[in-house]
């Protein structure tokens, strides 16, 4: 039976096994060097003891926290929380912990980051919000890399890692020309985040480069209700279009839904529908949704192993790194045309 002892100290536990204060130390830290035989006694004396290591009293020794910040915008947003369990899976197999913090818009990260930056967190991972380039110097200067997911700034203050949205637009445009549509439409997300813009111009770009123009535009700022309003607009032309390129899933679902509900069009007959993320409800047969898969565990993976290096390497440079995407063929759009 263990013997239950109030405030057991790690010295405690280095007297019952017959090691060093510091052995016991490395037989609770992920990745560190410790004899297997050496960690199997620490373990035993620290079960004995009832001992749990004081994380929050060693980060005040090594000034290592092992805490990871992360903010998250919308987590109303399937492919968000997706994100999020892949960030917390991958930090969690890093030894790491994370705090996570919610904000709705970028600006709220003015209070956001801050409050991080009390709790001594080794580094901030941000998803789908921009750092200003104020927060990310006080970062710096409080000695923090910070990596963006999905999303990039214009100066080199922080790292960031992000799907190729251009290339995945330029995909999108080519799928839809080859389906033979000739009135193709755009519905943005939110209009001050690169992701939507780089999809966007790399859709139209291409759109072009076929001698295609944009038929119509329209803004759903990445929110089913949103894009449901702008499908409703879209859908009212005359001639409507026939395909809708949506910049995220739940848009493209939303546009779906007034499309079949509302105006009784029939898939992909009627008109494509395309979105762009490829969250599990794409995949459903209900909506059976042509998408772009942005290969979220290999972003996720990027950015802890580039926090991790600039952790372990202050001082180094920011890095960008731009992950592949994959078009994702279903039946919301129509077939390639014969030839």
């Amino acid at each position: 039976m263990s013997r239950r002892v109030h405030n057991v100290r790690s010295i405690d536990v280095a007297r019952l096994a017959g090691v060093s204060r510091s052995a016991v130390s490395r037989a609770f830290t992920a990745g560190a060097y410790i004899a297997e035989d050496t960690r199997e006694k620490v373990l035993h004396a620290a079960e004995l003891l009832g001992y749990s290591p004081n994380a929050i009293a060693r980060g005040l020794i090594t000034r290592r926290s092992r805490i990871v910040g992360v903010v998250v915008a919308d987590l109303s947003n399937p492919f968000y929380a997706r994100v999020l369990e892949s960030i917390c899976l991958k930090l969690q197999d890093a030894g790491l912990a994370p705090l996570l913090l919610s904000c709705r818009h970028s600006r709220d990260l003015d209070s956001l980051v801050p409050q991080l930056l009390a709790y001594q967190v080794d580094g901030v991972l941000i998803a789908a919000a921009t750092l200003s380039s104020t927060l990310a110097a006080q970062c710096a200067r409080a000695g923090r890399p910070v990596v963006l997911i999905n999303r990039y700034v214009d100066f080199d203050a922080v790292s960031a890692v992000y799907c190729d949205n251009a290339v995945g637009g330029r995909e999108m445009a080519d799928h839809l020309v080859a389906g033979g549509h000739q009135r193709i439409a755009f519905m943005a997300g939110l209009e001050d985040t690169s992701s939507s813009r780089d999809r966007e111009k790399g859709f139209v770009d291409r759109l072009r480069q076929r001698g295609q123009p944009l038929y119509a535009r329209d803004v759903g700022n990445y929110s089913y209700e949103d894009a449901a309003a702008a499908a409703r607009r879209l859908l009212a032309l005359n001639p409507r279009p026939d395909a809708i390129f949506c910049a995220n899933d739940t848009m493209a679902i939303g546009a779906i839904d007034v499309a079949r509900n509302e105006l009784d069009l029939v898939l992909p007959h009627d008109l494509s529908i395309a979105g762009y993320d490829n969250i599990d409800a794409a995949r459903w047969k209900g909506y059976d949704l042509t998408t772009v898969d942005q290969s979220v565990d290999q972003m996720t993976a990027r950015a802890v192993e580039l926090l991790v290096a600039q952790r372990e390497q202050p001082g180094s440079d920011p890095v960008r790194a731009s992950m592949p995407c994959r078009l994702e063929v279903r039946g919301s759009t129509r077939p390639v045309a014969a030839t």
